[in-house]
């Protein structure tokens, strides 16, 4: 078993630049967003990118200035900001992070919004003004109630509108007030500014013993209604975090650590947080438990239930030697296991960095609605003054020019945009850790809605990547058991696949390896070193100036290399590398969204073509024989002819062409050169991760365009309509209240994506 292998550099402090990510409190809707992501990036070598969704800024930013600096900037827009931590995240709408400078938030206005703004304060409100609601709408619209109350009813609702108005409505006033202070305004600003209108109204025609129709109503169904939206937006965007958060949590919280104890120098268990455990310690992990950390096992044998990490729903088998990923669970038997990388370097951490920067970032998409946001509240504050003065001029009372402007105040939305794409890729970047797929970035969803071709790399691809050796041919007088030995130690230093499958026969015939020197790498080609003052070389035929014809046109299936030295080989050694079993499966289902599949291998034609025959690929989409440099060629070479390609590999040799690539796909297993190299990273090692990839990301693209759609739509047609005096106040609120809850909702779909069938 091979454990992925993932991992992010840490920031080098000479380094120009760093980055860091935010947690930004106070946000309520895009304008918010827009804001404090347009002040940031008016500093001098900053990049931000704020997220509405997420509530978190990931900015990249010069040595001359520092967290705090950040953190000053977002204050004095009126938000407030703390460097998350490891271990942290962003919009838990609860409880507060500390920033660089070691601060604690947790004052001011800006964070006496954050609180006011969270979901447990919005549901008391709401718990308090929906029945007051009740009671005013009943008084209002009823007309046993208006015969009932006779005069004493405008004061009632009065009464019972107050706390509704005033204090259940604060969240949206306070924030409207602090925004003004800062010469801004936001979505609340309109809430606030409807709201306060309806009501002061009511409230001087009450006094003036006007016997007109009030609008108590209104301010008490818009105030509730908003905040039975928030609460609900609330409640949606947490469960579009779940995955991430099921990330944060999968861990072990302590580990059964073996201890030499410096007296008796017998070795026991202790059990330790998982913060102490150290690389090279070794742990004990008996049935049910989680695997604590990356390890390789020592001792022991089980199955290893990886699903929570990769997406397989089969346990693995594990021996002495094989590699384990921290976070999956030991079906059975006991294991010793020797840590290899803990903490912020091990598999689930790097899994987790991946996922969050995706949530992070903003498609290219997402760029129009943040313009429009940037400057969507101030135009229907213009509307609305424009509207109640039009009123006026035609003619109409000033109860209904009010009741218009109250309307489009009301109706007006950039909430709907501002969440349109992020909770989509909140959603879909978490779906796709729950299925072993982790998209590095949001811009790389446009590109999976063009590719047409995937390219598939066969070792380790298309195929298990553990090769065997199933034959050795020797010449003349040379043993099969000395060809083996000479060319296993040359191998030794190869982390080629054949390399590896020789090496690892030697090891099962308890063959000695030779010491070698002078180890040359010869990319798809071979291997050389030297033993005991020989050069001796292990590769293709063609790296030697002699191959004997009884080595030459040998029948194997699979990869035949030589051993030899003076220019002459003396042996070959074939090597045969199995078929995954879910390829087959895989490869139909991207045949099915509409893709064409190619192998592209460095073995010879015969190997190449008997593979693609058995997973259903065309013999004439098979590319053989391609050496590492020209892997990269081949890529090019498809995309003059005007495909857009998808490149899926593993190794150090594909990186390149990963890189070419309109899409690159590493399997998670592989390097981290490829990793690095690529769009998209598969930590569940099968084809059909590649379709669930694809997919998933057009599916994502998909959504993201609905929810555009329907927030453009829905104020181009409302706005007009509330100017009119077409839309009733209340009915705007829910309108506006619901455009919010729809588009998150509509995002939440994509956790029922499937997997793809294998």
């Amino acid at each position: 078993m091979t454990a992925t292998r993932m991992t992010t550099s840490p920031p080098d402090e000479q380094q120009a630049e760093r980055t860091v990510d935010l947690a930004i409190g106070g946000m309520t809707c895009a304008s918010c967003s827009s804001r404090v992501e347009r002040k940031l990036n008016k500093l001098d070598g900053v990049q931000a990118s704020v997220n509405l969704a997420t509530e978190k800024a990931h900015v990249t930013y010069p040595t001359a200035l520092s967290v705090a600096d950040l953190v000053k900037v977002v204050e004095q827009t009126g938000y407030t900001a703390s460097e998350l931590r490891a271990g942290r995240r962003a919009g838990s709408g609860e409880g507060l992070a500390e920033t660089e400078t070691g601060a604690q938030a947790g004052s001011g206005p800006a964070y006496a919004i954050d609180q006011v703004m969270s979901r447990a304060s919005l549901r008391t409100r709401l718990e308090i003004a929906l029945p007051l609601t009740v009671f005013v709408v009943v008084m209002a619209m009823v007309p046993a109630a208006h015969h009932l109350l006779g005069g004493v009813r405008p004061w009632a609702e009065l009464v019972l509108t107050i706390p509704v108005a005033i204090w259940a409505a604060w969240p949206f006033h306070r924030s409207a007030v602090i925004n003004a202070r800062h010469k801004a305004s936001t979505m609340d600003t309109l809430v606030s500014i409807g709201v306060t209108a309806a009501f002061l109204w009511s409230v001087v025609a009450t006094f003036a013993g006007s016997t007109g129709h009030m609008y108590y109503e209104v301010a008490a169904v818009v105030t509730t209604f908003l905040l039975a939206g928030r609460v609900a937006e609330h409640r949606a965007r947490t469960a579009g975090r779940s995955a991430l958060t099921s990330l944060l949590e999968l861990g072990a919280k302590d580990v059964a650590v073996q201890r030499i104890d410096p007296q008796t120098r017998v070795t026991r268990e202790v059990r330790v947080p998982i913060e102490e455990l150290q690389v090279g310690d070794q742990f004990v992990v008996r049935p049910g438990e989680k695997v604590a950390t990356d390890g390789i096992v020592v001792d022991g044998s089980s199955a290893l239930d990886r699903s929570v990490v990769t997406g397989e729903s089969i346990p693995v088998d594990v021996t002495p030697g094989d590699e384990v990923t921290g976070a999956t669970t030991n079906a059975h038997g006991r294991l010793i296991v020797r840590a290899t990388r803990v903490g912020s370097e091990t598999t689930l951490a790097s899994i987790t960095r991946l996922v969050e920067a995706a949530q992070t970032g903003k498609a290219p998409v997402q760029r129009l609605a943040d313009r429009i946001s940037a400057v969507f509240v101030p135009v229907v504050l213009v509307i609305a003054a424009l509207t109640f003065a039009g009123w006026l001029v035609a003619g109409q009372g000033a109860a209904a020019a009010l009741s218009a402007a109250v309307s489009v105040l009301v109706v007006a939305c950039p909430c709907a945009l501002g969440l349109a794409t992020p909770t989509a890729l909140l959603v879909g970047t978490g779906r796709g850790a729950e299925l072993g797929v982790l998209i590095k970035g949001p811009e790389i969803l446009e590109s999976t809605r063009r590719i047409d071709t995937v390219v598939l790399d066969k070792t380790g691809t298309v195929t298990t990547g553990k090769a065997t050796l199933v034959d050795v041919t020797p010449s003349g007088r040379l043993t099969p058991t000395a060809a083996l030995q000479a060319a296993a130690s040359v191998e030794a230093g190869s982390e080629h696949p054949v390399a590896q499958a020789i090496v690892r026969a030697a090891q099962q015939r308890d063959i000695e390896l030779r010491p070698i020197a002078d180890f040359t790498n010869l990319p798809g080609m071979g291997a050389r070193a030297t033993i005991k003052g020989t050069e001796v070389t292990v590769g293709k035929a063609s790296l030697f100036d002699v191959v004997p014809g009884d080595l030459e046109g040998l029948d194997r299936v699979g990869t035949t290399v030589h051993v030899g030295w003076g220019g002459v080989a003396y042996a070959a050694l074939t090597v045969a590398d199995e078929v995954r079993p879910t390829s087959p499966a895989s490869l139909e289902a991207l045949r099915d969204l509409g893709l064409r599949t190619m192998l592209l291998t460095g073995d010879n034609k015969r190997t190449a073509r008997q593979v693609a025959e058995e997973v259903g690929i065309n013999p004439a989409d098979v590319i053989a024989e391609v050496l590492p440099s020209d892997k990269h060629e081949a890529i090019a070479r498809l995309q003059r002819e005007g495909r857009v390609v998808a490149m899926v590999g593993d190794g150090v040799n594909d990186a390149a062409a990963l890189a070419q690539a309109d899409l690159g796909l590493a399997m998670g297993s592989g390097t981290d050169v490829a990793i690095d190299s690529a769009d998209i990273v598969l930590v569940r090692p099968e084809i059909g991760a590649v379709a669930d990839a694809i997919g998933l990301s057009r599916r994502t693209l998909a959504i993201v365009k609905q929810n555009l759609a329907w927030a453009f739509g829905y104020n181009v047609v409302a706005i007009p309509l509330a100017v009119l005096g077409l839309l009733d106040p209340m009915v705007s609120g829910a309108a506006m209240a619901l455009s919010s809850v729809l588009v998150v909702t509509n995002s939440l779909r994509l956790k029922a994506f499937g997997r793809a069938r294998t």
